[in-house]
């Protein structure tokens, strides 16, 4: 199978501290999965991983086909998009949004290149695509926190990524934000050529029916994986959060809630 991440018995140490162990989990290009993990349980690490910022101690990666070890991870980053909140404090405020989405073409922070009018094209209709097209040339500071997140999607849709990463690009949304930034989501991952998804979260009602597949991360391991009708149920999520709570499925998404002692 031609997949986009192969992850092969990874694990990953720091400071004689296990992190990650024994991790085997693999994607098919054009599947879009969703990891779902509460906070410190080893999310972060495997993208980290995935993005060759760090080394595993122990197993085999290979992403979009080219193994870790031989190949050239600056080339590599060239064909990954990752969006998180962090990203936004980088940013300069004051830039128009369509120089903020250019900037994705050169993976910079600020556009020091003269963007040609294909550029401004590509920015323009990735920014339609999204539903933000309202906000160009209006400067980044003036959108909302939603607004921002999708203009940050369509800034790594700039490079034509193989792989798009979204970090908790909900998080500070309120309800309306939330379900308008999952809309754009779901239709980006609908369309044709879209790259291969990975959302992370520790909110399972943000998994939409697009993420077919669901990864449970917990204390640095695979807690269970596989179709997310299978994996997201009252029983497995008890289990994963060691509490009792009850998985309600509406419009193809599971909603989360603890019952009530009658």
């Amino acid at each position: 199978m031609n997949h986009a991440i192969a992850l092969e018995d990874v694990s990953w140490k720091r400071d004689g501290k296990t992190i990650l162990e024994h991790i085997d989990w693999s994607v098919a290009k054009g599947e879009h999965w969703a990891l779902l993990g509460l906070n410190g349980s080893g999310k972060t690490t495997i993208l980290n991983i995935v993005n060759g910022y760090i080394w595993p101690s122990k197993g085999k990666v290979e992403v979009l086909g080219e193994e870790f070890g031989s190949v050239d991870l600056r080339e590599l980053r060239k064909k990954i998009g990752w969006v998180s909140t962090s990203l936004q404090e980088k940013l300069y405020a004051t830039d128009k949004t369509q120089h903020v989405v250019i900037s994705g073409k050169h993976a910079s922070i600020g556009l020091y290149e003269k963007p040609t009018e294909e550029d401004f094209e590509k920015a323009a209709t990735l920014m339609k695509r999204l539903s933000c097209f309202h906000l160009y040339d209006r400067p980044y500071q003036s959108c909302s926190q939603g607004e921002k997140q999708k203009v940050l999607i369509a800034r790594a849709l700039m490079a034509s990524p193989e792989l798009l990463i979204l970090d908790e690009a909900t998080n500070g949304l309120d309800f309306l934000s939330r379900e308008s930034l999952l809309a754009s989501i779901s239709e980006l991952a609908q369309s044709p050529n879209a790259p291969t998804m990975l959302f992370v979260t520790h909110h399972i009602e943000e998994i939409l029916p697009v993420f077919s597949r669901s990864l449970l991360i917990r204390r640095g391991e695979i807690f269970a994986q596989g179709p997310s009708r299978e994996v997201l149920t009252s029983e497995t999520l008890s289990s994963f959060f060691e509490t009792g709570v009850q998985v309600d499925w509406k419009s193809d998404r599971a909603w989360l809630s603890i019952p009530q002692p009658e």
